[in-house]
């Protein structure tokens, strides 16, 4: 045990420091056991909390600084708190999914709790000043998931400090002061996104300050399956830095250490504040006094001799008897401090339920007095009182329980004109707006910032337009856009350099330097984290992913932090990042690949925009650097060594989102498309004009959003046909949008024929340009299988082709 009779005399340690801390921890320690009380007591669904971790929190949030960042672990309750960025009042709304943002501001009652978030955007979208509040990026809970993105947290702060064109945009960055503290498990240290981050953190020389909180297990495997010789700490020692090499520094501090805790998180806060020098502080020896979380019991897989020695080296209990072996309190002051400390948990418990029950009773009242009435005057009354009595004897009803009641009531109202059945009715719909807001609201930005509201500017040529290659276009787009806006950064695997693999950004990094415009390791996961990082502070980076196979690598982090960033917090956050990548037809199974449907259905939250030339790439990237939602633009890899006319309004013209174009009208058979399989059905078009068919081809530009005016039923009314092709796999892009032509815009009415699908092969394509031929869809296959439906409907005309 440390005892420091000089320690109360020190600025940090005096008596009210101490004993607030105390305070929080044994606050702290009464929320997790009281949450997971109500977890098992059936008023909340599931519990995770940070018990056994407040000592070390308390430590790392002494160091945090107003503007810093945290990108932590669900675990985090005391150090938010600490920070006064969380009140119990809060946590136990959260636990309960109370969805009035008032009461739950982290998220809306959309996530489990332990999820925190502060609010960075106000009423009307626009960012709120990040430098004077501490900020907490949304939570997510799988596991490394928030490493990534603190990557590009603490990079922002170096671009803050080296670029003096951002040192005016102070609501983000007092030049680049602010640290990220990013915090982990032991055991989700193993994932590829923790040793990713760390090493491009060494390479990179970033402010981020990494705390683990070791407490031996990943639930029930102990660390010894986890990581190379039981510790990261040792397992990283390859990347501490020395007097010859950059690499992080790495600190090991015990959880139950107070005044080492506390001088270990000063040091690595000013090394990291300072000299930007990326820091791992190990935090050994933590405790798990609940386990792991309210879904089973670490009984069943620590020893008693485990269980022992955790109750022994409880934080709490060693800061208990630090304060009295120091004499900052007495052990009367620390029961007193205690009682206190259990009666605000349970008045915060209270009266976080009182709230939560108040926001539902409304709709319960009001149900159960239109069932009534029901009940009074109508003949099936007796079935309707069943459905009643029910949801009176709920306990603790939800909102679905009222909505259920109705709804299965209105099944026995159906034939009568029955004033009962008019007030159900209006209450369902009303309930149904209300509903959608509280759950279904918020995955793409509400705002008038929206990109969806970026009006169409059409490209404008002249007689004297210059007729470029595509990639010689994206250079000068690339070299108009770095000029205008200070903001924008790019990066990627080979974009600085070289310009990137298709020379887009060709002779930019000389010209505007590598902190714009940078190169990368090959770790496409935290090129996304960059930029998520980087977007969330109020920057505009644009990251590459070099072809669009290579999606896959990062697909988690784009599916679970940045496509559900803004519904997870209810627009309390945004990271309006682009990322650009390329693909469709180049060459093999690596190299070659359109996976859309893995695409539209993971980023749902994402624009996802497939422009067929580079002219239109120009004015998409226009648009999204215009809204406040993030997009992925794929561009077409076939494209730029094709020649188009370069726009005399490149660095102002605007590809809107959602509106398909029609590239060649017809009447015969409507062709959906998009992408590279443009130019191939073009072909296919004027081969079929040949043998008199006509067929109108609509490139449909963006896949989310899709035809958001329904203007492609326009064009099947005229044609009574329709066939959807891409170069995804079979059930992919193509099914995706014969569900929203035929089935959301209602274009069976208008078919003469069947729709059809015309896709790829179900394997990735075989190399070699015969392997392109017989992987993915050709012009000959197009032109079949409109003939086909031409000869189905007029066999006389259009004879059988190979019989």
């Amino acid at each position: 045990m440390i005892v420091n009779e000089s320690v109360s005399e020190t600025d940090l340690l005096t008596r009210d420091k101490v004993l607030r801390d105390y305070r929080l921890a044994s606050e702290s320690r009464q929320a997790s056991l009281i949450g997971r009380r109500e977890v098992m007591g059936g008023r909340a669904k599931f519990g995770i909390f940070g018990d056994g971790k407040e000592l070390p929190q308390l430590a790392a949030a002494t160091a945090f600084a107003a503007g810093d960042f945290r990108s932590g672990y669900y675990r985090d309750q005391t150090f938010m708190v600490a920070l006064d960025a969380l009140n119990w009042v809060e946590f136990f709304a959260q636990l309960y999914a109370h969805t009035d943002v008032k009461a739950e501001p982290h998220s809306a009652g959309r996530q489990m709790n332990a999820h925190y978030a502060n609010r960075w955007i106000d009423e009307t979208g626009q960012w709120r000043s990040q430098t004077d509040v501490p900020n907490s990026v949304g939570d997510i809970a799988p596991t490394a998931g928030q490493i990534p993105r603190a990557l590009g947290l603490a990079y922002a702060s170096k671009l803050y400090r080296q670029n003096p064109e951002l040192h005016s945009m102070t609501m983000f960055s007092h030049q680049g002061n602010e640290i990220t503290f990013g915090t982990i498990g032991d055991a989700s240290t193993s994932q590829g996104m923790f040793w990713e981050a760390m090493n491009a953190a060494g390479v990179l020389q970033v402010p981020l300050l990494m705390s683990v909180w070791d407490d031996g297990y990943g639930i029930s495997v102990p660390i010894e399956y986890q990581t190379t010789k039981g510790s990261i700490s040792k397992a990283l020692a390859g990347l501490q830095r020395d007097e010859n090499d950059k690499g992080i520094e790495i600190f090991t501090v015990k959880a139950w250490d107070y005044v080492a805790l506390i001088e270990t998180y000063q040091k690595a806060a000013q090394l990291c504040r300072e000299e930007h020098v990326p820091v791992l502080v190990h935090v050994q020896e933590v405790t798990q006094p609940q386990g792991h979380s309210t879904s089973g019991s670490h009984e069943r897989y620590k020893s008693k001799d485990r269980l022992k020695w955790e109750h022994e080296l409880d934080c709490n209990q060693q800061f208990r008897q630090w304060i009295l072996e120091n004499g900052f309190a007495s052990d009367d002051e620390l029961t007193q401090i205690e009682r206190a400390a259990a009666q605000t948990i349970k008045q915060a418990r209270q009266t976080a339920w009182a709230n939560y029950i108040s926001s539902m009773k409304g709709d319960y009242d009001e149900v159960m007095g239109l069932l009534q009435a029901a009940i009074d005057t109508s003949s099936n009354g007796q079935s309707i009182a069943q459905i009643r009595n029910q949801l009176q004897h709920t306990y603790s009803p939800l909102r679905r329980d009222a909505v259920a009641a109705a709804r299965r009531a209105l099944r026995y109202l159906n034939r009568e004109n029955n004033p009962a059945r008019q007030g159900l009715l209006a209450w369902l719909e009303r309930a149904k707006l209300e509903n959608e807001d509280r759950f279904n609201s918020h995955l793409y930005s509400p705002f008038a910032s929206s990109p969806m509201n970026v009006a169409a500017v059409p490209a404008r040529y002249e007689e004297t337009s210059q007729m470029l290659d595509g990639y010689l276009l994206m250079q000068r787009y690339f070299d108009t856009l770095f000029a205008r806006d200070p903001r924008v950064v790019a990066l990627g695997e080979d974009v600085g350099k070289i310009g990137d693999v298709n020379q887009g950004f060709a002779g930019l990094q000389e010209k505007y330097g590598d902190l714009r415009i940078t190169d990368t390791g090959i770790r496409e996961t935290t090129i996304i984290g960059q930029g998520i990082g980087m977007a969330m502070r109020g920057l505009r980076p644009i990251v590459e992913i070099q072809y669009f196979d290579y999606i896959f690598y990062a697909l988690a982090t784009l599916t679970d932090d940045l496509a559900t960033l803004r519904y997870r917090t209810k627009s309390g956050q945004m990271a309006p990042l682009i990322v650009r990548t390329r693909g469709h037809r180049l060459e093999g199974i690596w190299h070659s690949g359109s996976p859309m449907g893995a695409v539209l259905n993971s980023l749902r939250g994402v624009h996802v925009l497939v422009p067929r030339n580079m002219t239109q790439a120009a004015g998409f990237y226009n648009t999204l650097l215009k809204g406040d939602d993030p997009g992925l633009l794929i561009e077409c890899l076939n494209g730029y060594r094709l020649k188009e006319r370069l726009p005399e309004n490149l660095d102002e013209f605007c590809v809107p989102l959602g509106v398909p174009e029609i590239i060649r009208e017809g009447s015969d058979v409507t062709v959906v498309t998009y992408g590279s399989m443009c130019r191939i059905v073009l072909e296919a078009a004027e081969q079929l004009e040949a043998m008199g068919i006509n067929i109108e081809v609509i490139d449909v530009q963006s896949l989310l959003p899709f035809d958001v005016h329904h203007s492609i039923v326009e064009s099947i009314q005229k044609t009574n046909r329709v066939i959807f092709a891409d170069e995804d796999f079979p059930g992919g892009a193509s099914a995706y949008m014969m569900q929203k032509v035929v089935e959301e815009q209602n274009a069976y009415r208008w078919l003469d024929s069947p729709p059809r699908t015309l896709s790829a092969q179900a394997h990735r394509p075989a190399y070699g340009s015969d392997g392109d031929y017989f992987s993915k869809p050709s012009t000959e296959d197009v032109f079949d299988l409109v003939y086909s439906l031409m000869q189905e409907c007029d066999p006389a005309r259009f004879p059988e082709l190979y019989s």
